[in-house]
C-alpha cells in the first residue's frame, strides 16, 4: 500500500504515530506523512525509521526536532512555515501529540495566529491501557507523568486520591 500524495491545506497537522507497532498507524497519518511540505518531530529518527518502514521518502523536505529544549527556538520558525501557507505535520516520539508530550505552546501560538490545526487520530496509550484494564471507562482521569521527587509524588498522589474514577 502506497500512501496518497496530494497538496495538504495549509495548517499545523498533529499526526498520531505507533506507540509500539509500526502497522498501528491509520491510513490519513500516512497520506499527511507523504503529503506535508514540513515535517516536525519531537525525535526525528523515530519518525524517520516509521517513515521508511511505511516506504514514505522524505525527499528534499525538512524535518526540524520540536521537544521541550528547542521548543523556544524553533517555535518561531515553524510559525514562519506555518505563516508563509505550507502544511506541517508534527509527530511526537510515540502516541497522540499534546497528550504527556511537548507542543502545546505550538498548538497555542498557530491557534492565537488563526492558523489551521487538524487532528489524525491514532494511537493513545491512555485509550489502550483504559481497553485492556478491565476497570470502568465510563469516566476516568489521565493524570499524566507524576513528579521525580518522592515528596511531590505523594502530594500529588493524595490530591487524586479521592477522585471518583478510573485514574491513568
Amino acid at each position: 500500500m502506497n500512501p496518497r500524495t496530494e497538496r495538504l491545506a495549509a495548517g499545523l497537522y498533529l499526526v498520531a504515530v505507533p506507540i509500539g507497532t509500526a502497522r498501528d498507524i491509520t491510513l490519513r497519518a500516512l497520506d499527511i506523512l507523504a503529503s506535508a511540505e514540513v515535517l516536525v518531530a519531537e525525535d526525528t529518527r523515530s519518525l524517520r525509521h516509521l517513515m521508511e518502514i511505511h516506504g514514505i521518502s522524505l525527499g528534499d523536505r525538512p524535518l526540524w526536532a520540536y521537544h521541550d529544549h528547542n521548543g523556544g527556538k524553533m517555535r518561531p520558525r515553524i510559525m514562519a512555515a506555518l505563516a508563509e501557507g505550507r502544511s506541517v505535520a508534527y509527530a511526537s516520539e510515540a502516541g497522540t501529540p499534546m497528550i504527556a508530550d511537548p507542543g502545546f505552546d505550538l498548538v497555542r501560538s498557530a491557534r492565537d495566529e488563526g492558523l489551521g490545526v487538524i487532528a489524525a487520530p491514532g494511537p493513545s496509550a491512555v485509550v489502550t491501557a483504559l481497553t485492556v484494564a478491565g476497570l470502568p471507562t465510563d469516566r476516568f482521569l489521565f493524570e499524566g507523568f507524576l513528579p521525580n521527587s518522592a515528596s511531590q509524588r505523594k502530594t500529588a498522589l493524595r490530591e487524586i486520591a479521592g477522585v471518583q474514577a478510573t485514574l491513568v
